[in-house]
């Protein structure tokens, strides 16, 4: 995908959806590699911000397909690992060399990091992880209270019946206001 076909997915064009993508499109270069069909490649991910749009269009790693893997760290930092070569390569955009006052316009800045070269912004660095495993495909089982189905991984055991998460929460909460004496009718 070109990046302006990655910006109309993503909705709108911002300083994060540019590091994401000069992020991705560093670690593919650096593997040598194409946009996975499959479970080619995995990407571990360490935010969850606009860029990560970005790396899924790039390299086609996707929650979806369970190749690509959230770490909520709150880090600009990307590792992508191919199956085939067994190589890992671990992104981090670091942003060093932005000029100053440049931050403070979102489309300058956007524009300045599509063009600024990799050394500027990232550190790009081969590295070995132990192999991700393949996405698991899991049966669903109908929650006893709510009705639908939950990923088998997921389901809660209350009452020696099969609930989900939002239920057993929601139950949860309901017997504490019940035990405390604050639970009336329609709470």
């Amino acid at each position: 995908m070109t990046y302006d076909e990655i910006v109309q997915f993503h909705g709108h064009e911002c300083p994060g959806l540019a590091m994401g993508y000069r992020m991705a499109t560093a670690a593919m270069e650096t593997l040598e590699s194409f946009r996975a069909e499959d479970e080619e490649l995995v990407a571990i991910v360490e935010n969850d911000a606009c860029g990560v749009d970005a790396l899924q269009c790039v390299t086609g790693c996707t929650f979806g397909k369970g190749n690509l893997l959230f770490r909520d760290y709150g880090k600009h930092v990307y590792t992508i690992y191919c199956r085939s070569s067994r190589l890992g390569v671990r992104v981090h955009f670091h942003g060093n060399e932005i000029p100053e006052g440049l931050r403070e316009d979102r489309n300058a800045l956007a524009n300045w990091l599509m063009s600024a070269s990799n050394d500027r912004i990232l550190s790009v660095t081969q590295t070995s992880i132990p192999e991700p495993e393949p996405a698991k495909i899991r049966e669903s089982i109908p929650c006893a209270f709510c009705g639908e189905s939950v990923m088998e991984s997921r389901i809660q055991q209350l009452h020696e019946k099969p609930i989900c998460i939002p239920c057993y929460e929601k139950q949860q909460k309901f017997d504490q206001n019940t035990a405390a004496g604050t639970d009336t009718p329609g709470s």
